[in-house]
């Protein structure tokens, strides 16, 4: 395992750990997989990408936000990887949430969303799927596409 694998990895361990531990304590993150619930019963849009733990919480973490990147990834995708700053810039600096779902621990989420090459980036807009871009893109353009939808 490469030193950014090891590291990818312990990242997901250290979150997966957080969510745990304030689904126990009943603090915000208990009322789902990305936080508090606002006044209009949309959750706040996280920060930074989230990893999807489980394929029950897909279709609850698309429709509890107005609009939602989905990065279907892979762990061995060169590609993939060049997408991760970017897939964290869009996650930090619009009003999109970003869900990150790796297809090998997801592989039939990943069947049943058609994704048959990584990365693949599908765009929710009020729990619907609107847009489909594979390959690896610009940070530019998927702003674009998010303000578009936002």
């Amino acid at each position: 395992m490469s030193d950014a694998d090891s590291e990818l990895e312990e990242l997901r361990r250290k979150k997966l750990e957080e969510l745990r531990e304030s689904a126990e304590d009943g603090t915000p993150g208990a009322d789902g997989p990305d936080g508090a619930d606002d006044a209009e019963g949309q959750s706040a849009t996280p920060d930074e990408p989230v990893y999807l733990e489980e394929t029950d919480g897909f279709q609850s973490f698309v429709q509890s936000h107005d609009v939602v990147l989905v990065d279907f990834f892979a762990d061995w995708c060169g590609p993939c990887k060049q997408m991760d700053p970017v897939v964290s810039n869009v996650a930090a600096e619009t009003d999109a949430a970003v869900l990150k779902v790796d297809i090998d621990a997801n592989q039939r989420l990943a069947a049943a969303q058609s994704v048959r090459s990584v990365p693949t980036l599908v765009l929710f807009a009020d729990g619907e799927p609107a847009e489909r871009l594979v390959g690896a893109q610009g940070e530019r353009q998927l702003r674009s596409l998010i303000d578009r939808y936002a």
